[in-house]
């Protein structure tokens, strides 16, 4: 029974992002087809349905092969009972195996769905569950096995691992095996169950399934010169590869070859080495160990078996144990809101089983090793202060006063004010203006280079110590990590990394993401230099680059000296943002070469100065149990959550009357065509359906995170922040975070259901259809005002203005050409109240001051929300096209402007003083 999805099967398979989409879709279908042949006894509707339910079973079988449960054997009961033409008894069948997938039955007990190998029939108490065996069931995993075998010897494989099976094991798992390289892969991309795989010796290479939405997970591989390789190399190039796709996994390898031949080889993610016929009782402890060794959560277990503990308390916190409110005659309602383990576990104690976070030596040491082995760092720093916290650690920990650090000048405040705090003189980058929609995108390399190759030929490289970047933006803009890396560390071998990756999390986890994150681009880039073939490479591009000028350099992608550069990157991540954890819980992840002979104690320092004594336990517990859970199922959620957003960008967009109104933007919107190689446009498109995102990813400047949805809302006549409160939150109760002056972002998130989507789509028809009505009813003076509205949300918008310059007062010592400030002198120089005046903001004196040649400088930080970034720091020299920006906004919330006031301002006298010192300070 083969065959590929007909017009019968159901829907196109080009209206599918992903084969999880399309299985599910089938069994739904399935399900109803079936139940409607009972009903439909003869006739032509009988034959109609016959030929469906055969498409949907030959649509099926090629899935089903990558999964334990129905699997391959299910699907062949299946197919025997609709051949015999047992329609009540197939009906049965298909609704108990949809059921059970639908609701993980399948996870937490055995369900039959036909006579099993004993005879024993399926009955219809399979089909219900206690709540009892949804709370307590083992964990289920998968175990993928790659080997070429007969049905009678897979049957005999998964007899014998079941038969390995104890009361006692932590863990359930069933088997699915695949008979070539291409299927591992495969199975590994699609069947998110898969926990370990166990690489045999004797499969070939390409798979039999040529379903092209199967065959789609193999362009996320693509590794060249597979097919050249020895039979015999198959099963270390699949750990390799394996490794590459998803580290988390666990792989043990089973050969034939001599231990001495494959013991020095490269095998990628393989845990341990079997020697021909495996030992049933190794691999099945091998396997349940693997998956412990992801599933401990040292803190977390600690603090639990802490709150079990009988505790005398005579320290701080009349709230530990619960007793300050167990005893109260008023705030009883707080214990019964929240429940008394969040207080048993609430303590000041660092002993007892318990851990410091400022000097962890043992459960947190533990979180936050293992924390550094699922994120792919050298260490990891827990915070429970937020990434604003993290961010300032290492912009302390890293820059000295007077050292030049290169930032984005769009990007969170925290980073400003590190630097401030580290005494640093910053190069403000400016990223790319999408006008349009009120935001900026990010800093092309070009202009990265730009400013590394100038401050080079200014004499000052040796004092630029970091490169400060968001990534991905807020709005969803994704760099391309390890190129942005490689070419600066061509210019400067030793510079330092900082990014923020405080929306990215979960980027590690999805393996379209994963490749642009900091920490998986630091060890590629570290394990390339180390490579000969790259120092070969290396050595014909230095003779070919020998002497190059500046514009060359800025036109040619560039290549490190591997023998110069040192790999110096850091991460701040909010993991509370994307991932499960608490409020303010963030990591710091570290790749650095010199962090344990350069940076250790000054990091060590900055941590103690930022991180409050009296750090939140629960937030440390939910760090350590996030950490568990993405290693375990951050592949699955994170598919999902991807497979959510795009069905809300396919539903927006396919919708004419949602069209009408509003507009998902596209990449193409969002990323100007010079940064987009692969020349992708949309993810999805009516004409085209679904475009495949694994190039764009691999290879173009800037990438759009497809789980963020920018939604143009200007069309209804109403600003963002208007549309996000008044409409979207009043009205509907539905919560988002950013807006522009003419969108509104929606994030997807592993939490976000399918309901969810479905309700906002729901929402945003009735919006529409209200506005709708509303028009047709109105008079043609109310359609006039309101076609204004719309025409000054979408094409009257103020241009976004570029950093303008630090005035010279902030400049370094010696001036120069380069655009370096000191936000530091400028910061607390407006300290003093007399050296600063206020200009109101409307026109008059401002216009006049500037017109007359007066350098207008800000005092502080000024911070419209939105778009939420400075348009103005301390000691900037405010611009014309700044006040206009300024002028033309209409969000009613500015950081450091004082609406009664005006803009705080240096006087022309107290700039006037420091410039003269500052000279004097030259000569």
């Amino acid at each position: 029974m083969t065959g590929i999805a007909n017009n019968n099967g159901g829907r196109s398979l080009s209206d599918y992002y992903s084969a999880t989409q399309l299985r599910n879709d089938r069994w739904t279908s399935l399900k109803s087809t079936a139940a409607a042949l009972i009903r439909e006894k003869q006739g032509r509707g009988h034959a109609q349905l016959v030929e469906k339910v055969g498409a949907l079973l030959a649509n099926l079988e090629p899935i089903e092969t990558y999964w334990a449960f129905p699997g391959r054997r299910g699907i062949e009961h299946l197919h025997r009972l609709f051949v015999d033409a047992s329609y009540a008894e197939f009906s049965r069948a298909v609704s108990r195996t949809a059921r059970a997938l639908q609701t993980g039955a399948y996870r937490r007990k055995m369900v039959a769905i036909g006579a099993d190998s004993e005879g024993n029939g399926a009955t219809d108490e399979d089909d219900t569950e206690t709540q009892d065996e949804r709370t307590h069931a083992r964990p289920y995993f998968e175990v993928l096995i790659v080997d070429d075998l007969l049905p009678i010897q897979e049957e005999a494989q998964r007899r014998a691992l079941r038969d390995m099976r104890r009361g006692d094991d932590k863990f359930i798992y069933e088997t699915v095996v695949v008979p070539s390289l291409e299927d591992a892969l495969i199975a590994v991309l699609f069947n998110h169950n898969i926990q370990s795989v166990v690489v045999r010796y004797d499969f070939r290479l390409e798979s039999d399934n040529k379903l092209k939405i199967l065959q789609r997970y193999l362009n996320r591989v693509g590794d060249a010169g597979i097919a050249d390789l020895d039979p015999g190399e198959y099963g270390p190039e699949l750990c390799r590869l394996l490794k590459r796709v998803r580290p988390e996994l666990d792989v043990f390898l089973v050969t034939d070859r001599s231990v001495e031949d494959i013991a020095s080889a490269d095998l990628g993610a393989c845990q341990r080495v079997f020697y021909n016929q495996e030992d049933y009782v190794e691999l099945h402890l091998n396997i349940l160990r693997g998956v412990n060794a992801r599933y401990q959560t040292p803190f977390f277990t600690a603090l639990k078996e802490y709150s079990k503990q009988p505790t005398g308390v005579f320290h701080a916190m009349p709230i530990s144990r619960g007793k300050s409110i167990t005893r109260s005659h008023w705030i009883r309602d707080m214990g019964e809101f929240y429940g008394m383990n969040i207080f048993l576990a609430e303590t000041s104690a660092t002993s007892g089983g318990l851990d410091s976070l400022l000097e962890p030596h043992g459960p947190i040491k533990r979180a936050q090793e293992l924390a550094a082995r699922a994120f792919g760092a050298k260490q990891t720093f827990f915070s429970t202060n937020g990434t604003s916290t993290c961010n300032k650690i290492v912009v302390q920990a890293i820059v000295r006063p007077g050292d030049i650090v290169l930032v984005d000048r769009d990007c969170h405040k925290s980073h400003h004010y590190g630097l401030v705090l580290a005494g640093a003189y910053a190069v403000y980058l400016d990223s790319y203006p999408l006008s349009d929609y009120s935001m900026y995108g990010a800093v092309p390399l070009r202009e990265i280079k730009h400013r590394l190759l100038e401050l080079r030929r200014a004499g000052k490289l040796d004092r630029v110590r970091m490169l400060l970047l968001t990534n991905c933006t807020f709005d969803g803009i994704v760099y391309n990590v390890e190129r942005v890396m490689e070419e600066c560390l061509a210019i400067k071998p030793d510079l330092v990394f900082l990014w923020d990756e405080a929306w990215f999390a979960f980027a590690r986890f999805g393996p379209t993401y994963r490749q642009r994150t900091a920490m998986h681009a630091a060890q590629t880039l570290r394990d390339r230099y180390r490579s000969p073939a790259f120092r070969k490479e290396y050595e014909a591009y230095a003779q070919k680059m020998a002497g190059a000028d500046d514009e060359t350099l800025l036109a040619t992608r560039l290549m490190p000296d591997p023998g110069k550069v040192r790999m110096r990157v850091y991460t701040t991540q909010s993991t509370h943002k994307t991932l499960t954890a608490l409020r303010q819980g963030s990591m710091i992840h570290v790749h650095d070469q010199d962090f344990k002979g350069e940076v250790e104690q000054a990091f060590h320092e900055a941590y103690m100065t930022h991180t409050s004594t009296s750090p939140n336990y629960q937030i440390i517990a939910s760090l350590d149990v996030g950490r568990r859970q993405v290693e375990l199922e951050g592949f699955e959620l994170i598919q999902k959550q991807v497979e959510a957003a795009m069905a809300m960008r396919k539903a927006i967009d396919s919708n004419p009357l949602l069209r009408k109104y509003f507009k998902v933007l596209t990449v193409g919107d969002m990323i100007p065509a010079k940064y987009r190689e692969s020349g992708i446009t949309s993810y999805w498109d009516p004409e085209h359906g679904w475009n495949d995102i694994w190039d764009a990813w691999a290879q173009d400047e800037f990438t759009l995170d497809a789980t963020r949805v920018t939604l143009t809302v200007g069309g209804v006549g109403v600003d963002g922040d208007t549309f996000k409160n008044a409409v979207l939150m009043d009205k509907y109760g539905i919560q988002i975070n950013k807006t522009s002056r003419n969108t509104v972002l929606f994030m997807t998130n592993i939490g976000t259901t399918r309901s969810s989507v479905a309700y906002l789509i729901e929402v945003l028809v009735k919006i529409a259809q209200d506005l709708d009505a509303e028009l047709e009813d109105a008079s043609a003076m109310e359609r006039k005002t309101f076609a204004r509205k719309v025409k000054s949300l979408v094409e009257d918008l103020p241009p976004l203005p570029d950093f303008s310059r630090f005035h010279a007062a902030f400049r370094p010592r010696g001036g120069g050409d380069t655009p370096e400030g000191d936000l530091r002198a400028a910061y607390f120089l407006a300290y003093d109240e007399a050296k600063c005046e206020y200009f109101p903001l409307d026109k008059g004196p401002l216009d006049e001051a500037i017109a007359k040649g007066r350098d207008v400088v800000s005092t502080s930080f000024i911070i419209p929300y939105p778009p939420g970034f400075p348009i103005l720091v301390p000691g900037q020299v405010i611009s014309k096209e700044i006040i206009a920006f300024m002028r033309a906004l209409d969000v009613k919330e500015i950081h450091g402007y004082r609406a009664d006031l005006g803009l705080r301002v240096f006087t022309e006298k107290a700039l006037a003083e420091l410039s003269k010192g500052v000279r004097a300070a030259a000569e």
